[in-house]
């Protein structure tokens, strides 16, 4: 499996596939450089005008409801819809799902309106996708990936799409079948929207993999290693963001091979 996510990772490199972001307003920078330095090539397009166009033309879409408003929501639902109308994948991260009831009534909307090829979000989130009570804390988790481990598994086979859950441990879910993922860093939860970007590589991977499971395992995979690799030359959370970009840009097969945890 790893000589697989290694190909993987060079396969975005290779193919520099255009992904569409509909995100927050609060990451969109960091979003579009971690693509671009991951071998990608974003565009940030949230008008309902060109969304049919824009969906078309790129190779996934990444949906965020980070940030919403009424216009983005119509947006949102027009992405999905068009995405699966072109057979594109579909990346959802349901950021703060449980918050208000506007997120939720958000996210029962989108998925009316279209089957996501991935739904990518922490412990919280998902258990509130599944419909579990938890306690939200805005769009932080109060729950351990660990412990979403059932609701992600439901939430896979209600959808009929994979999950992936950020935490100390990252799960990537389909049905029954779960892969362990053991890197990253505390630290990460303190530079902002980290798992935002999360969801955007993800989308990378899954226009250019062609096996969507192997897809979120490989992007969660480079995510984790090249997150843990820039803590540790990073002397706190504003140098961290800096050292991940350089990491997730100059990454080696040796020194993947010698981070990378991953457990079936």
């Amino acid at each position: 499996m790893l000589d697989q996510i290694w190909e993987n990772i060079q396969r975005v490199k290779a193919e520099s596939p255009l992904v569409h972001n509909i995100t927050n307003a609060v990451v969109m920078n960091n979003t579009a450089n971690a693509l671009l330095v991951a071998g990608a090539s974003p565009i940030m397009a949230h008008a309902l005008e060109e969304i049919d166009e824009m969906v078309a033309l790129c190779r996934a879409t990444v949906i965020n409801i980070g940030t919403l408003d009424r216009f983005t929501v119509e947006s949102m639902k027009a992405a999905i819809r068009r995405a699966n109308e072109v057979g594109h994948p579909v990346v959802l991260d349901p950021v703060g799902a449980g918050a208000t009831s506007f997120r939720n009534q958000t996210l029962r909307d989108i998925l009316v309106a279209g089957t996501p090829t991935f739904i990518r979000g922490n412990a919280s989130e998902i258990m509130t996708m599944a419909g579990l009570s938890t306690q939200s804390k805005g769009v932080d988790s109060s729950e351990s990936s660990l412990n979403s481990l059932d609701a992600a598994k439901a939430l896979s086979q209600r959808v009929g799409c994979i999950v992936c859950v950020s935490g100390e441990t990252d799960l990537v879910v389909e049905g029954d079948r779960v892969v362990y993922l053991h890197n990253g860093s505390p630290m990460m939860e303190k530079v902002t929207g980290l798992g935002c970007t999360a969801s955007a590589i993800l989308g990378a991977f899954a226009a250019v993999v062609k096996n969507p499971f192997m897809a979120a395992v490989s992007a969660t995979s480079f995510m984790g290693v090249c997150g843990e690799i820039a803590v540790g030359i990073s002397q706190g959370p504003g140098t961290l963001q800096l050292h991940l970009y350089d990491v997730m840009y100059n990454l080696s097969r040796e020194q993947f091979m010698q981070t990378v945890r991953v457990l079936e």
